[in-house]
């Protein structure tokens, strides 16, 4: 599939910086390597259009602010590894999948209707004496710091691989 602007030899980068990214991180890519090339081709056209690689699997807004939780890898990525084996678009895979033991199925929806999303809103601060009210609690990792804004801590560090246990309620 061809997409205007957008070169064979920058979806090939593209597919070699998600799978380097994804091994050296403790992730796996979709073992169907034209399905992950298509869902590049995706990534890189919502680049084009709105200066960042949104999910191509979810409508954008257009609005980076507003689109935070689906950029690539998007919020839901490692909640959707853990409950389903792969994230919603199934670009990322688990090991079962990755090898062939298991078969991707359907991943339901985890990201609110956009009403919502417009309810809970952005950081707000009524004063400059008040700590930050966010919409959702902040994770740090105590090993390396990582920070993360979820309901949950991440079953696995992104940058360093501790698991769970080793998150701290931040904020």
């Amino acid at each position: 599939m061809n997409v205007p602007g957008i070169t064979e030899a920058a979806i090939e980068a593209a597919y070699a910086a998600y799978k380097s990214d994804a091994e050296k991180n403790g992730y796996r890519l979709n073992p169907d390597g034209e399905f992950v090339k298509n869902l590049i081709r995706g990534l890189l056209k919502n680049e084009q259009r709105y200066g960042y690689r949104a999910c191509p699997c979810r409508l954008a807004s257009g609005i980076k602010e507003q689109d935070l939780d689906v950029v690539c890898p998007c919020d839901y990525r490692d909640v959707d590894l853990e409950e389903h084996g792969a994230c919603y678009c199934a670009l990322y895979v688990n090991e079962a999948i990755a090898s062939g033991k298991q078969k991707v199925a359907p991943i339901p929806e985890r990201r609110p209707p956009r009403s919502e999303r417009m309810k809970a809103g952005a950081v707000k601060v009524a004063s400059t004496t008040e700590r930050p009210v966010f919409p959702l609690p902040v994770w740090r990792c105590k090993v390396c710091g990582y920070l993360c804004a979820r309901e949950q801590p991440p079953g696995i560090c992104p940058i360093c691989k501790a698991t769970k246990e080793r998150f701290e309620r931040f904020v």
